[in-house]
């Protein structure tokens, strides 16, 4: 789309919200939750297409794309179930009596990820609609094709600008949409810089409310005890969809006197993921682990690998199956990472397990002190001794800290966040339907209005259920 049809787009959606005065703004929450429902109801519809175009798209395998659309719908519907049995309530403070309401900010520009295109978009956006805010979305242009499914399905339900949909380039699109100022809240996945870059587009920032979800390098961290307790967990963690996730481990921490043992059991754990077709093993419900990549991203895991072969480190798979201009490669494991790698830092968003050996735990803790991302943290032990100062130091780091599982964001009504560079705001089912909503206070005094306070609760929508 052209700069001036994505701004026609735009007035579409502050038409909508009309500083508060909209139809969708003004309507009642349950009026609203009726139509999201409606919304739920024709996305069901097209379930099965919508998983074959996960597939043929973004390469995710069959069991994973039916999981996406499903946790989609059930994400909505527990968005539903929690707004429905909210009760709200009236304080008093001292001689003031009040009423506290969540309320819409106005209008959202939202960016999802190609990755999840659907479960992560819609688990911003859905929350923000059923608040009464308008909201444009930017559809990704790897992971668009399912949201081009679900363009017909808003637009014959929602008021017109409700929801507005643009395409094209994130840096051609976005900035002339901030540049106008009237983008009152921004959810986003993605980058750190581009998230930086869009914010700053912005000409008065600090009204702008930020929800966003960015790069990550969890880190996987093997007691001596655990390496053959993590093995499982720490090869799903790396390796689910292609490691491009996330939540996916991004760098193993094993102590050098496993070296020996951890590199055999492996690599053995390595060698038994399937590669193949996101369809492969349908009839027999053995999916592939491994699937092709989006364009470009093989070039960059051969650069990320040559890097560190040409700085020591030794690689194990990797390997391109299907010839030259194939996006299927087996997976890679980088054992012996070192600081002057890209490894080290960059996420590699991508079939690359990456294998640090340490000497002292204080090398392990000293990463995580001063690392630039800080979302979560798997260790692995069977006893635990030891796992007590970890935790008492990475408390005040990552948002979630794993004992003997591998980092994930699930389940949903679990609260999924991040420091530093990872995050701005807390995603879960209640988190997601606060995140674009500000309180807002009706107030009395005794002997002041009781009797008009209270027929305004009750006539009125300010009187309806919040979360």
């Amino acid at each position: 789309m052209s700069e001036s049809e994505v701004l026609e787009r735009l007035d579409e959606t502050v038409a909508a919200w009309d500083n508060g005065f909209g139809i969708w703004p003004q309507m009642t929450t349950s009026d609203r939750i009726a139509k999201i429902e409606l919304v739920v109801e024709k996305l069901l519809e097209k379930r099965q297409v919508m998983i074959d175009v996960l597939m043929l798209e973004i390469g995710k395998n069959y069991v994973d794309a039916a999981s996406e659309i499903d946790r989609t719908i059930t994400f909505i519907r527990q968005s539903i179930t929690l707004l429905k049995s909210s009760t709200p309530q009236k304080k008093t403070y001292g001689t003031t009596i009040t009423y506290t309401s969540l309320l819409p900010i106005g209008i959202i520009l939202s960016l999802g990820p190609s990755n999840y295109p659907l479960n992560e978009t819609y688990a911003m956006i859905l929350p923000a609609l059923l608040t009464g805010n308008t909201v444009i979305m930017k559809i990704p242009a790897v992971g668009g094709l399912v949201h081009l499914l679900t363009i017909d399905i808003f637009n014959s339900i929602l008021p017109k600008g409700t929801l507005s949909f643009i395409s094209g380039g994130g840096r051609v699109t976005c900035p002339p949409i901030m540049l106008t100022g009237k983008i009152d809240g921004l959810a986003f996945i993605g980058s750190s810089k581009a998230a930086d870059s869009l914010i700053k587009t912005h000409p008065e920032p600090h009204r702008l409310k930020v929800f966003s979800q960015l790069e990550a390098k969890n880190m996987g961290i093997f007691f001596a005890d655990g390496i053959e307790e993590g093995l499982n967990e720490a090869v799903k963690g790396s390796f689910s969809y292609n490691g491009q996730r996330c939540t996916a481990l991004k760098i193993l921490w094993v102590p050098r006197g496993g070296r020996e043992v951890f590199e055999r059991l492996f690599k053995e754990k390595v060698e038994g993921l399937k590669v193949g077709l996101p369809w492969d093993g349908m009839d027999v419900n053995e999916p592939s682990d491994i699937t092709p990549l989006p364009p470009g991203r093989v070039e960059y895991m051969k650069e990320l690998i040559d890097d560190a072969q040409s700085k020591g480190a030794n690689i194990y798979g990797g390997e391109i199956v299907g010839g030259s201009e194939s996006r299927l490669m087996k997976p890679a494991v980088v054992f012996g990472v070192e600081e002057e790698m890209r490894l080290w830092e960059e996420e590699q968003f991508g079939p690359i397990a990456v294998v640090k050996y340490y000497e002292d735990l204080e090398e392990v803790l000293e990463y995580g002190k001063v690392g630039k991302y800080a979302q979560q943290v798997s260790i692995f032990t069977k006893e635990g001794k030891g796992v007590e100062e970890l935790t008492d130091k990475f408390r005040n780091i990552f948002g979630k800290i794993n004992i003997n599982v591998a980092a994930g964001r699930s389940p949903d009504e679990l609260a999924f966040s991040g420091r530093r560079s990872s995050a701005m705001g807390t995603m879960s089912v209640r988190h997601a339907l606060e995140a674009f909503t500000t309180e807002t206070v009706l107030a009395t005094k005794e002997g002041k209005g009781e009797e008009i306070f209270e027929r305004v609760l009750k006539e009125s929508k300010f009187g309806e259920a919040v979360v």
